[in-house]
């Protein structure tokens, strides 16, 4: 495969038509080998008159349809945005992925279906040297599609080339336990053929299950990487005139298409032109080196401000005390004529069980002032 892909990739591909170029090449070679079993198990098995051998056949066909689900899938992402699509069409590999992770589940249901089947009312055990033969050459092909398929997919983070090596390998496995089945039989005088495609069937649904939520998250939006998120955060903060951040935000629309916004603090009596260049050079930075299409609010706070940084020390010292994880920023303090104003973010576990008024009155409770004040809270959570 490596060979293929030396052979006739471009030097001037950029990262997302390699991507492509790969998962094409990918698909290529999938489908020569996928009709390559096809044709010999249905050819061999309609000289020996197997049913069995030529329905694997079939499943081998229906993998070459599979095969070309994803060559379009990979030309579909590869192209750019237009008026309709201005976040790209990153995201049909994902959806072709979810696609293939149905088919595998659709195969689990099969062979559990025949299993209980042929559990319920046993055939005779037919052996054949030239069906062991079959199988042998049948597993070993197909474990060579599910290594290159998934070293490919780590290499290019591929969800789609994920499910191409899972669906192989769940053929591996069922292809294994009919091999399994059909040396064991004979011997033991007990057709094993049912109770071993039993176990088998849930094996492969296992592996769509886990295929299906791991696509259907990506498809409904997961929460981003944390190390992405602590990487993103660090180069903002690595400039001198960034004070925090908070409410980070990352949007992934699929392989090279991520989009992230984040608020970052600073002093509020800096020079607000030369504060924008900075910002816009971390958003130009960000870009280049990381791909990421990074917007940046900013947040001027107050610094050594007596009053704001009183009450933000007896807030913090709140939050502190009560200890159920919380955390808060944008934080400031609006005077008015009878009572206080404390405004600020208050960023709390997604399974926290305090309203916002039990949240006030927690804080109000541990909070050391005699001054009358009012808790304006906005509820934020974290994204990893």
């Amino acid at each position: 495969m490596q060979w293929l892909i030396s052979k006739f990739k471009k030097e001037s591909y950029t990262e997302n038509e390699m991507r492509s170029f790969v998962g094409r090449i990918s698909g290529v070679v999938a489908i020569f080998f996928n009709l390559f079993l096809f044709a010999i198990k249905f050819g061999i098995g309609w000289i020996v008159h197997s049913i069995s051998i030529q329905a694997d056949g079939m499943n081998n066909l229906s993998d070459a349809a599979s095969n070309v689900l994803s060559i379009v899938s990979f030309h579909i992402a590869s192209k750019p945005a237009d008026k309709e699509h201005p976040y790209g069409h990153q995201r049909s590999e994902i959806l072709a992925s979810f696609l293939m992770a149905m088919l595998i589940a659709l195969l689990g249901v099969e062979m559990f279906k025949e299993s209980i089947n042929n559990i319920l009312h046993p055939q005779a055990i037919d052996f054949r040297w030239v069906t062991i033969g079959i199988l042998l050459v049948s597993i070993l092909v197909k474990v060579y599609m599910y290594s290159y398929n998934n070293a490919l997919a780590k290499t290019y983070s591929s969800s789609l080339l994920k499910a191409v090596a899972v669906d192989a390998m769940s053929d591996v496995i069922g292809t294994s336990g009919v091999l399994v089945s059909s040396i064991l039989s004979p011997l033991l005088h007990f057709n094993l053929d049912g109770y071993m495609g039993l176990v088998l069937s849930f094996v492969i649904l296992k592996n769509a299950y886990e295929l299906l939520k791991d696509t259907s998250s990506s498809l409904i939006g997961r929460a981003p990487d944390p190390e992405m998120v602590k990487d993103l955060e660090k180069m903002v903060l690595n400039h001198d005139l960034i004070l925090g951040v908070h409410d980070t935000m990352i949007h992934d629309y699929g392989p090279g298409r991520i989009f992230a916004s984040i608020h970052v603090e600073v002093d509020a009596h800096d020079d607000i032109l030369k504060t924008h260049d900075v910002i816009d050079n971390i958003e130009h930075e960000i870009k280049a080196k990381e791909g990421i299409d990074l917007v940046i609010h900013m947040d001027p706070i107050l610094l050594q401000d007596p009053v704001t940084d009183a009450f933000k020390a007896k807030v913090n010292k709140a939050i502190r005390e009560i200890d159920r994880g919380w955390t808060f920023h944008d934080f400031r303090v609006v005077n008015g004529p009878s009572h206080c104003n404390l405004v600020f973010d208050l960023v709390v576990p997604f399974d926290e069980k305090y309203s916002l008024d039990q949240i006030k009155d927690a804080i109000k409770a541990h909070m050391d002032t005699k001054q009358k004040v009012y808790l304006s809270i906005t509820i934020d959570h974290p994204i990893v």
